[in-house]
């Protein structure tokens, strides 16, 4: 049986990687900056201390990566506050799960931002810990962030469940020892070579229940 489970949160539990994604171009635009056609994919999983550094250095953003990051981060922010993109489902996985388990955050997103979405949610107390990226030394597809999650959680990394919907996500968890439950994001697909190591692959977040998880302990 399985001893803990830790959830992705951009692209599993909220429809975000867009709003990054508005938020960082947005800045690279007003800053004279240059985007390329793989900055997001190239983002995708890393911790603001390496996409802010990534959008000074490649990007071209005359910024300080510091600056970078809270711009980036207050664009988001607001978004949310708006109206949070949760994905339709996860809240009841979230639920059905954490009367199970205990759950855990791994996410790239910035500590604050965590904080604001698990307010905004309404999920704060179904989950045990949450670790951001940006309190590890390296970003997703290095298994940092879910080691330390294992840690917090008192658990074994190979008696953890990953849900993941990113292929450097789905890396890292694979990189610690997980096992991975892949909810394939919709608008930036995981590439087959990373897909290939989830050890199931849900069309939806929906389709995530206690059954499926179990599942993965016999």
């Amino acid at each position: 049986m399985p001893g803990a489970v830790i959830f992705d949160l951009d692209g599993v539990l909220i429809e975000s990687e867009v709003v990054w994604d508005e938020a960082r171009r947005d800045l690279v635009e007003k800053a004279g900056g240059t985007w390329l056609a793989d900055a997001q994919q190239v983002m995708m999983g890393m911790s603001s201390v390496e996409w802010s550094r990534y959008m000074h250095d490649d990007l071209g953003v005359q910024l300080s990566p510091e600056e970078i990051s809270a711009v980036v981060v207050r664009s988001v922010e607001h978004v949310y506050r708006e109206r949070l993109p949760l994905i339709p489902g996860a809240r009841e996985a979230v639920t059905a799960l954490a009367a199970r388990w205990p759950l855990g955050i791994a996410s790239s997103a910035n500590r604050q931002v965590i904080a604001l979405v698990l307010e905004l949610a309404d999920l704060a107390d179904y989950f045990a810990v949450s670790v951001s990226s940006e309190e590890v030394s390296r970003g997703k597809p290095a298994p940092d962030v879910y080691l330390e999650a294992a840690r917090r959680l008192v658990r074994e990394p190979p008696s953890c469940v990953a849900v993941e919907d990113s292929a450097n996500g789905i890396r890292a968890a694979a990189n610690a020892g997980m096992s991975v439950i892949a909810v394939p994001n919709r608008a930036f697909a995981p590439v087959a070579d990373a897909l290939a190591r989830a050890d199931v692959v849900l069309p939806s977040i929906e389709d995530l229940d206690v059954e499926v998880v179990a599942a993965l302990g016999r």
